[in-house]
């Protein structure tokens, strides 16, 4: 039996973790979960599964969580605030610690968990791209072990030799004969759309992914490909890849998750339904394979598959993140921030959808490239490009 710690427990990502443990009350059990303020489904995952601590970041969520499970005599222990979040996450009772906390915030709690030394599976692609190799350093001095949970990492985690599996952030590919990993993407809801008409695409049309069931601030992601640009970054750390390691290649059907060419010519691919499950349950029960709730694809009514390269003029973050990839930490730190301060405005009606990328050009713009060599100057930095880029925003409202 491995106790499993939820990070990011109501969200999609959390949803899909705790079917696949449904699925197995014999394998696991859910000893924490943390969320933001949804107190209802928090509610709904203590009466189901039964942890034994909680943690809600917003505090006044928490206290109202706490009085409900007061009410109720149920034997949980609630934390409240950031503080009770990272403490959660640090707990060290928990065998496997799944990271689904979405963006920036999620950098610390994961921090935290890795210091235990046990399992992290990783699905927070911006704490990755925040603090790189810093993150890694930390999972080599704690003896920690990360399994990528991102669809597309995960297939390409399932494309490689288990020598590398067992060593990421410090696996050597060229070494493995490894010619390309070739990075795919379905290329949004917007993949067909005029050019022209791009500067009339509504928050509403952004969130509605033509394959995924996702968040507003991933689907808004999608749409700008800006998640493939945040997964470009996070590959090149989780594989030791270089820029010219990785390709990104435009897949609309979203069958084949990403691939791995090696130096014969040969490709392996992942292929499978568009469902988190499947990702999630590799992770929780890596190296063997456990049920999902997934079904497998019928080949037989599959239809064609279809690939091409990317459009940067459609596609301007996409751009943007590779060529912060190329400059280094203190680039993809300062793009990650604009991004989500961007992506929130687009979500409030505050910005269009064609002024996100120029939103994170001119805070890129107005970055100083740097090394760092802690994660307080990570911190740090994401604070001033978070602010630069609201000052931006707010400047042409």
């Amino acid at each position: 039996m491995k106790a499993i710690t939820l990070l990011g427990a109501t969200g999609s990502i959390g949803t899909s973790t705790l079917d696949v443990l449904s699925r197995h009350p014999e394998k696991f059990s859910l000893y924490a979960a943390c969320a933001q303020r949804n107190v209802e489904k928090m509610l709904e995952i203590i009466l189901k599964f039964k942890p034994k601590k909680v943690a809600l970041s917003n505090e006044q969520a928490a206290l109202v969580l706490k009085d409900k499970v007061l009410s109720l005599h149920l034997d949980v222990e609630i934390l409240r605030g950031e503080s009770g979040v990272i403490e959660l996450a640090a707990d060290p009772k928990a065998d496997i610690v799944v990271g689904a906390i979405v963006g920036a915030a999620g950098l610390k709690p994961l921090l935290a968990a890795v210091k235990n030394g046990g399992t992290i599976a990783l699905a927070n692609k911006e704490a990755l791209v925040m603090s790189g190799r810093l993150f890694f350093d930390e999972v080599r001095k704690y003896g920690a072990r990360v399994l990528p949970v991102d669809s597309e990492h995960s297939a390409i985690f399932q494309s490689l030799p288990y020598a590398i599996q067992t060593n990421l952030g410090y696996c050597n590919l060229k070494e493995h004969k490894v010619d390309k990993i070739l990075l795919t993407g379905s290329g949004g809801p917007f993949r067909n759309k005029k050019l022209e008409e791009l500067c009339h695409v509504t928050a509403k049309q952004a969130v509605a992914h033509p394959v995924w069931s996702m968040g507003p601030k991933i689907s808004v992601d999608s749409a700008t490909m800006m998640n493939k640009g945040l997964e470009f970054i996070e590959a090149r750390y989780l594989f030791n890849a270089t820029d010219a390691d990785i390709k990104v290649v435009i897949h609309p059907q979203s069958v084949i998750h990403s691939m791995v060419s090696y130096i014969d010519g040969a490709v392996m691919a992942q292929l499978g339904k568009p469902d988190m499950r499947t990702p999630i349950a590799v992770a929780l029960g890596f190296p063997d394979r456990i049920h999902s709730g997934v079904g497998a694809l019928d080949f037989a009514s599959l239809g064609e598959l279809t690939f091409k390269d990317p459009d940067y003029e459609r596609y301007p973050c996409l751009k943007l993140a590779m060529q912060s990839s190329e400059k280094g930490q203190a680039a993809t730190v300062a793009l990650n921030a604009a991004n989500e301060i961007a992506v929130a405005a687009f979500l409030e009606d505050r910005l269009r959808y064609l002024d996100i990328s120029q939103v994170v050009s001119s805070v890129l713009d107005k970055t100083n490239i740097c090394e760092y060599s802690s994660i307080d100057e990570i911190l740090e930095a994401d604070k001033v490009a978070r602010e630069l880029a609201d000052s931006i925003i707010r400047s042409h409202e």
